[in-house]
């Protein structure tokens, strides 16, 4: 039987492995920087940190370790947003992988939490848009050089993703009691094929419930809602089943133009954990 911290481990891997993913690394496409391989070693990288939080660790600090893992390979950033929505699922695994359990997690985070999750953008250049003026001291590409800032205010984790909703879903996801992950993780389960294949279609459900808020940032609100738009109309025509071909031109198509749904392949990564750790799937 698998632990926690390996459920999370092979949630990555799944979820990285699922092909066509439109736009992201998967096991047929690779970026001009960041490869397949890279995201295989990232999820190796983290699982120190997984395991920390699997054994009640503060959420702060396994997610830091879990980056400063993830960032020993050498294609940079693969799996950051995902690991912020796995590790306190995983913490969750202590009581119980339920939605108010993750809530109450995500709510008792600290200063310190918060700390740990600055000092992780030391290991890892992340790709973040423009804070507000008022927010420029806390400014997340600053790092540990923003803790002073930061413990000033006295603000948690928790108020630290508050305040960058709207504008990031990984963070909405903290704020909403995980909503769409949950979401994600009952799809999987009504879904039928290997388990690569279901979570190339739930990505492709996701990416047409809402506009990736990467791609917003990246490459505008436009192209994020023309990305979301044609994954609809794909979903509505059951592409995957009836027109593979048009999917994966879809898929090849973004990778050329540099948009990267990557908000939705983490939601995908914390569905299939969620799905794993409650046995609705399996391998």
């Amino acid at each position: 039987m698998r632990t926690p911290a390996q459920n999370a481990h092979l949630a990555l891997l799944l979820e990285v492995a699922g092909t066509p993913k439109p736009g992201n690394v998967d096991r047929h496409r690779d970026l001009e920087d960041l490869r397949f391989e890279h995201f295989l070693a990232g999820a190796v990288g983290a699982q120190a940190g997984l395991e920390l939080a699997a054994n009640g660790g503060a959420v702060g600090p396994a997610f830091e370790r879990s980056v400063e893992g993830m960032a020993t390979q050498g294609g940079g950033n693969t799996q950051f947003g995902a690991l912020l929505l796995l590790v306190p699922l995983v913490r969750a695994t202590a009581d119980d992988l339920a939605q108010p359990v993750v809530e109450a997690i995500c709510e008792d985070t600290t200063v310190a939490d918060a700390t740990g999750f600055y000092r992780a953008f030391d290991h890892v250049d992340v790709f973040v848009g423009e804070p507000p003026a008022d927010m420029e001291p806390l400014d997340v590409r600053r790092g540990s050089d923003a803790v002073p800032a930061l413990e000033e205010r006295g603000l948690t984790l928790l108020d630290v993703m508050s305040r960058s909703v709207p504008g990031d879903d990984v963070a909405r996801e903290w704020v909403y009691g995980f909503e769409r992950s949950f979401t994600a993780a009952e799809r999987l389960a009504d879904a039928d094929g290997p388990l690569t294949e279901r979570a190339a279609a739930v990505f492709l459900t996701l990416l047409a419930d809402r506009p990736d808020t990467l791609v917003a940032t990246r490459s505008g609100e436009a192209v994020a809602r023309e990305v979301t738009e044609r994954a609809g109309e794909l979903v509505e025509r059951d592409a995957l089943e009836t027109d593979p071909e048009t999917v994966e031109t879809f898929a090849d198509e973004l990778v050329e133009r540099g948009v990267n749904p990557g908000t939705t392949a983490d939601i995908t990564a914390a569905g299939l954990f969620i799905a794993l750790e409650r046995g609705a799937i399996t391998v």
